[in-house]
Protein backbone atom coordinates (compact mmCIF):
# COMPACT_ATOMS: atom_id res chain seq x y z
CA UNK A 1 0.00 0.00 0.00
CA UNK A 2 1.50 3.21 -1.12
CA UNK A 3 1.01 6.40 0.79
CA UNK A 4 1.57 9.70 -0.81
CA UNK A 5 2.72 12.78 1.00
CA UNK A 6 -0.04 14.78 -0.64
CA UNK A 7 -2.69 12.47 0.78
CA UNK A 8 -1.14 12.67 4.27
CA UNK A 9 -1.06 16.46 4.06
CA UNK A 10 -4.72 16.59 2.98
CA UNK A 11 -5.77 14.31 5.85
CA UNK A 12 -3.82 16.29 8.45
CA UNK A 13 -5.19 19.53 7.06
CA UNK A 14 -8.75 18.20 7.39
CA UNK A 15 -8.03 17.03 10.94
CA UNK A 16 -6.54 20.41 11.81
CA UNK A 17 -9.50 22.32 10.36
CA UNK A 18 -11.98 20.08 12.19
CA UNK A 19 -10.07 20.51 15.45
CA UNK A 20 -9.89 24.28 15.07
CA UNK A 21 -13.58 24.48 14.24
CA UNK A 22 -14.51 22.32 17.22
CA UNK A 23 -12.37 24.30 19.65
CA UNK A 24 -13.66 27.60 18.28
CA UNK A 25 -17.23 26.39 18.72
CA UNK A 26 -16.49 25.30 22.29
CA UNK A 27 -15.00 28.69 23.21
CA UNK A 28 -17.91 30.52 21.55
CA UNK A 29 -20.50 28.40 23.35
CA UNK A 30 -18.61 28.80 26.60
CA UNK A 31 -18.74 32.58 26.35
CA UNK A 32 -22.45 32.43 25.47
CA UNK A 33 -23.14 30.22 28.49
CA UNK A 34 -21.20 32.63 30.72
CA UNK A 35 -23.21 35.60 29.45
CA UNK A 36 -26.48 33.72 30.01
CA UNK A 37 -25.31 32.88 33.53
CA UNK A 38 -24.68 36.56 34.21
CA UNK A 39 -28.15 37.42 32.95
CA UNK A 40 -29.69 34.75 35.15
CA UNK A 41 -27.78 36.10 38.16
CA UNK A 42 -29.08 39.61 37.52
CA UNK A 43 -32.62 38.26 37.20
CA UNK A 44 -32.14 36.45 40.50
CA UNK A 45 -31.17 39.73 42.14
CA UNK A 46 -34.28 41.38 40.71
CA UNK A 47 -36.48 38.58 42.02
CA UNK A 48 -34.88 38.88 45.46
CA UNK A 49 -35.50 42.65 45.56
CA UNK A 50 -39.10 42.16 44.46
CA UNK A 51 -39.52 39.54 47.17
CA UNK A 52 -38.23 41.96 49.79
CA UNK A 53 -40.60 44.67 48.57
CA UNK A 54 -43.53 42.26 48.68
CA UNK A 55 -42.59 41.11 52.18
CA UNK A 56 -42.58 44.72 53.38
CA UNK A 57 -45.99 45.36 51.87
CA UNK A 58 -47.42 42.13 53.27
CA UNK A 59 -46.13 43.07 56.72
CA UNK A 60 -48.02 46.38 56.45
CA UNK A 61 -51.20 44.64 55.39
CA UNK A 62 -50.77 42.05 58.14
CA UNK A 63 -50.55 44.81 60.74
CA UNK A 64 -53.70 46.43 59.45
CA UNK A 65 -55.54 43.10 59.41
CA UNK A 66 -54.44 42.40 62.99
CA UNK A 67 -55.84 45.77 64.09
CA UNK A 68 -59.07 45.09 62.22
CA UNK A 69 -59.32 41.65 63.80
CA UNK A 70 -59.01 43.20 67.26
CA UNK A 71 -61.78 45.66 66.53
CA UNK A 72 -63.98 42.92 65.08
CA UNK A 73 -63.47 40.72 68.11
CA UNK A 74 -64.52 43.57 70.40
CA UNK A 75 -67.64 44.16 68.33
CA UNK A 76 -68.50 40.46 68.20
CA UNK A 77 -68.12 40.29 71.97
CA UNK A 78 -70.53 43.23 72.24
CA UNK A 79 -73.04 41.49 69.94
CA UNK A 80 -72.72 38.33 72.05
CA UNK A 81 -73.47 40.39 75.16
CA UNK A 82 -76.54 41.86 73.50
CA UNK A 83 -77.85 38.43 72.53
CA UNK A 84 -77.20 37.15 76.04
CA UNK A 85 -79.05 40.15 77.49
CA UNK A 86 -81.97 39.56 75.14
CA UNK A 87 -82.15 35.97 76.25
CA UNK A 88 -82.10 37.13 79.88
CA UNK A 89 -78.87 35.44 80.78
CA UNK A 90 -77.11 38.53 82.05
CA UNK A 91 -77.70 42.28 82.08
CA UNK A 92 -76.50 44.46 79.20
CA UNK A 93 -73.50 46.63 80.06
CA UNK A 94 -73.11 50.04 78.46
CA UNK A 95 -70.60 50.11 75.59
CA UNK A 96 -67.04 51.01 76.49
CA UNK A 97 -65.56 54.15 75.05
Amino acid sequence: MLRSLEMDAAVWTAIGLLTATSLGSLFYLGSRIDSLGARIDSLGARVDSLGARMDARFDGVSGRLDALEGRMEARFARVDERFDALEGRRPLRPPAG
